[in-house]
């Protein structure tokens, strides 16, 4: 292609970022979502740092996403990982027709080109309709940012292959690539896992490369120079921003920070089933089915006769990613779900295989068929129909699953946990998804900034104490210990006969109550002395219930449990109420019960039974 061709728009490239990014926009979540959502989110708006590595890049990218004027900082927020996963789509889509240009089609030049196009745009589809990439884009995540710089880092490798196979090599292709590597260490440091694969892209295309020290030495240079955006973590640091996660303005807490010391793996052995799962964290099938599969194995196959380099660059950052996550990290059974996002720049590399490996076997088929003397519409449309129709298959597949756009379920919970607090409240929190909500709600929307809201497991960090000063003299009070669950005891304690403290839902089922069980006050619970007035259940009135069904979305694990909560602290409230002869409201909250749950019909009518409320006719 010439120099000139490749300056002309590209229309079909528009296609392959605005066609993702329509259905993302659609499927778009609303506001927060559970795991580390809140947490993210809240971090951005006050650039200040996330949990480790720190993931400043992203920050830094998604705060200029919240100057929009549309819907809440979440939402602009999540439209921002929208924009970067349709950007790796596009990246995917560049890439497949970087390396269909030395893979012949047909003898007639026209066709060829369009079946190069078809094939670069269901790659960029494919990947945009696989589970992984779709869930991410919905809400804050950095890893389809890092997806698109993968894929802008392999295409600079490859005009660079192209450059040195003309006798014209640009040495300035390393040094750019070098920059984007430690910039997007920024995103997440998996992206040093690529390192030895675009090694080897480049030592296979030029094998006397390995001696050009001077180039080393400055490529070097620039992937300190792109890793120099850790810097922004000890900075705001210093300026004492909230939102601080590890407080790494010192050295020894920035390396604890980035080097994510925070997190210890619990030594244990490893057996062939739990080497299997983890193995299986990867997993083509599951993203783009058996087909997928088949047709990523021709793939490579057509790159080990055209594009050798490449085929080497995929095999090695697929054994590093299994070398170290599951070789070095070896993660337990109940924790491999938390690195199957890390994969995501493979499974773009996938979806490239996926398109070769289909624009092959196609190839193959026009080569075997009497060519025609003239290529008409309907072999053109024929051509699109095969390769957009396993994209089309997937998007079918998967829309149910990944539609996020009614999904209100992280914000009403954090909404239902606040509104019913008592004025200048303590609320202690225990699990990240029980508190990063909240942390959202009252340092971005600023509700309820009257409550403090300590959480258990953080008490052990000081990074944590200094961002909640008005519990100040609370943690001066109580003797130091090394357990969280002992300073909270402790604070407790301190606390009660002064501000009205109360716990997470949690909370009440991680502690071991030694002493009386905490009182329940809808989905809350007051430790120790709470007040003497027994709840009627009317702060059920001041509770979000109507958003909290699932419609047209996938609960993930932790929507679920928010779900349970609900339903099972109503139901409990119910059982109280009914318990004291309050059976009009008791009624109420089973009913309300029901919908959030109609699996527990039978419960539910075992229930009315024993204390003589009315059965519905479900019952």
């Amino acid at each position: 292609m010439s120099r000139f061709a490749r300056l002309l728009p590209d229309p079909w490239s528009g296609l392959a970022f605005l066609m993702p990014f329509a259905l993302y926009l659609w499927c778009l979540a609303p506001s927060i979502t559970f795991y580390d959502s809140g947490e993210f989110i809240t971090a951005v708006d006050m650039l200040g740092s996330a949990h480790s590595p720190g993931y400043p890049l992203f920050l830094l990218y998604a705060k200029s996403f919240t100057w929009l004027p549309v819907g809440s900082i979440a939402f602009r927020i999540n439209l921002a990982t929208a924009v970067s996963a349709a950007l790796a789509c596009l990246g995917c889509y560049h890439l497949v027709r970087a390396l269909l240009e030395e893979i012949p089609f047909s003898e007639h030049a026209a066709f060829s080109r369009f079946a190069r196009t078809m094939a670069a745009l269901s790659g960029a589809l494919l990947f945009a309709v696989s589970p992984r990439l779709w869930l991410q884009s919905n809400h804050d995540k950095p890893y389809p940012l890092l997806a698109a710089l993968t894929a802008l880092m392999v295409l600079l490798l490859l005009r660079w292959k192209e450059s040195y196979r003309a006798g014209n090599e640009q040495p300035s292709w390393w040094y750019a690539v070098a920059f984007l590597a430690g910039l997007a260490t920024g995103l997440h440091q998996t992206i040093v896992l690529l390192l030895p694969g675009l090694l080897a892209l480049v030592l296979v295309t030029a094998p006397g490369a390995v001696l050009r020290f001077r180039e080393w030495l400055l490529s070097c240079a620039f992937l300190l120079m792109g890793g120099m955006v850790q810097l922004y973590l000890p900075l705001r640091a210093a300026a004492q921003t909230r939102q601080n996660w590890g407080d790494p303005s010192a050295l020894s807490r920035f390396l604890w920070h980035l080097l994510r010391q925070g997190y210890p793996e619990t030594p244990h052995s490893r057996d062939l089933p739990l080497l299997l799962k983890q193995l299986s964290a990867f997993s083509i099938p599951h993203e783009f089915g058996w087909v997928g599969l088949v047709l990523a194995v021709a793939g490579c196959w057509a790159c080990w006769k055209m594009q050798r380099a490449f085929l080497v660059f995929c095999l090695i950052s697929l054994v590093c990613f299994w070398l170290v996550i599951v070789g070095h990290f070896n993660p337990q059974a109940e924790s491999i779900f938390l690195t199957e996002e890390f994969y995501t720049p493979l499974y773009l590399l996938t979806a490239v295989l996926i398109s070769l490996g289909l624009y092959t076997l196609a190839a193959r088929g026009v080569a075997a068929a009497q060519s025609p003397q003239q290529y008409g519409p309907q072999h053109f449309v024929l051509v699109s129909v095969l390769f957009l129709l396993v994209p089309l298959f997937l998007l079918m597949a998967n829309l149910r699953d990944q539609d996020q756009h009614r999904n209100y379920l992280a914000q009403d919970y954090a909404v239902n946990t606040l509104r019913s607090l008592p004025e200048d409240a303590v609320l202690f929190t225990w699990g990240d998804s029980g508190a990063f909500p909240l942390w959202y709600l009252q340092g971005v929307e600023r509700l309820r900034e009257d409550v403090d809201l300590p959480h258990i497991p953080h008490l052990v960090f000081a990074w944590h104490r200094q961002e909640l000063p008005r519990l100040a003299p609370a943690f001066a009070a109580v003797p130091p210990a090394p357990v969280a669950e002992q300073l909270f005891i402790d604070l407790v304690a301190q606390l009660s006969s002064i501000r009205p403290v109360l716990i997470d839902f949690s909370t009440r089922y991680s502690i071991n109550w030694q002493g009386r069980l905490p009182l329940q006050y809808g989905m809350l619970y007051w430790p120790g002395d709470g007040p003497t007035a027994i709840s009627d259940g009317e702060e059920w009135q001041l509770y979000v219930l109507h958003r909290l069904r699932p419609d047209g979305w996938l609960l993930d694990q932790d929507s679920e449990k928010a779900l349970i909560i609900h339903a099972y602290s109503l139901m409990q409230t119910a059982e109280d109420l009914a318990r004291r002869g309050h059976g009009a409201t008791a009624d109420r909250l089973l009913t309300q019960t029901d919908r959030l749950m109609p699996q527990w019909q039978e419960s539910l009518g075992q229930l009315r039974s024993r204390y003589a409320l009315p059965l519905r006719k479900e019952d």
